[in-house]
């Protein structure tokens, strides 16, 4: 837990004890376990909402292979695989 051991957890409960009283811990403490937990709770909306987000960005962004084909379109393998014929130059004049 955060590297600490326990010799000094105790010394700071101790600390804790001697400088806010044995009366005022207790609610110390609830006050803290409640901020913690408010904390995680926004930090996983945040990171919830930024997934949701993120997903929906990726959805919308066109793929090549979402593009519908048209009969006019030509694929780039047939457009290598045969070259368009050149128009034959007339030398007879």
């Amino acid at each position: 837990m955060f590297g600490l051991g326990m010799q000094e957890l105790i010394l700071i409960l101790v600390v804790a004890l001697i400088f806010i009283g044995p009366r005022k811990l207790p609610e110390l403490a609830r006050f803290l376990g409640k901020a913690m937990r408010e904390f995680r709770r926004a930090t996983d909306d945040i990171r919830q909402d930024l997934t949701i987000d993120t997903k929906e960005f990726n959805h919308s962004i066109p793929h090549e292979s979402d593009k519908p084909r048209t009969p006019d379109t030509k694929p780039d393998t047939a457009a290598k695989a045969a070259p368009e014929k050149q128009p034959e130059k007339d030398t007879a004049q």
